[in-house]
């Protein structure tokens, strides 16, 4: 469990379409932009060792912004291979919300947050009373037969709700704007609720028929 006391007021941002994380899970990145290799190794020599991931959007006119919510992981494990590049595992720790990006000074994006309304991501794993899980999987397999996904079943069936609910919603390929809604979920039960209905409107083919039992 990661201290409130030490999540700071500043962090780097590392936007990232399509990449999500969220608390107590574990995302694998691949660094090999000058920038974010200077970010990273800036990182390792913070105390927190933690970088914000944060989803670009197109703003008015179509200028690139970040969204105000993102999830902070921190430097859990790190490989470098011959050529320079970084392997590098982040554990989720908190959502945050941006307050400000700071102008300058680094050659990749910081900024000040707050971590004020997302006091449960520190906590202890949360529990779905309502998940019905048989029911869940059924969807799930039709779903990933329709992407051409494979996994492992036996795994999903053992898995603890959170791990499940919360692995499944960072590696199904939904979109940017989806993956935010999974992100700012305030409960695990509205993320499994929200992940239902895109999985749905996925297997409708982006329609607004009614699914098909």
């Amino acid at each position: 469990m990661f201290p409130s006391a030490d999540l700071p007021d500043t962090i780097p941002v590392f936007p990232l379409p399509g990449a999500l994380l969220l608390p107590r899970a574990r995302l694998p990145l691949h660094l090999f932009e000058p920038r974010y290799l200077q970010m990273f190794e800036d990182t390792l020599k913070t105390s927190h060792r933690l970088i914000g991931m944060v989803q670009p959007h197109d703003g008015p006119g179509g200028k690139a912004q970040l969204h105000s919510i993102g999830c902070a992981g921190r430097v859990t494990q790190f490989s470098e291979t011959e050529d320079g590049r970084y392997m590098v595992t982040l554990s989720g720790i908190s959502r945050y919300r941006m307050r400000q990006e700071i102008v300058g000074f680094t050659p990749y994006r910081r900024a000040e947050v707050t971590w004020d309304g997302f006091e449960r991501d520190i906590g202890p794993a949360e529990t779905d009373k309502g998940f019905d899980r048989p029911k869940f999987l059924k969807l799930l397999s039709r779903y990933f037969a329709e992407q051409d996904l494979q996994t492992d079943w036996d795994s999903l069936k053992d898995a603890d709700a959170e791990l499940l609910i919360n692995s499944l919603s960072m590696l199904c390929p939904f979109e940017p704007e989806e993956k935010q809604a999974l992100l700012e979920a305030p409960s695990l039960t509205t993320r499994r609720e929200t992940l239902i209905t895109l999985i749905e409107f996925a297997l409708r083919g982006g329609s607004s028929e009614e699914v098909l039992q």
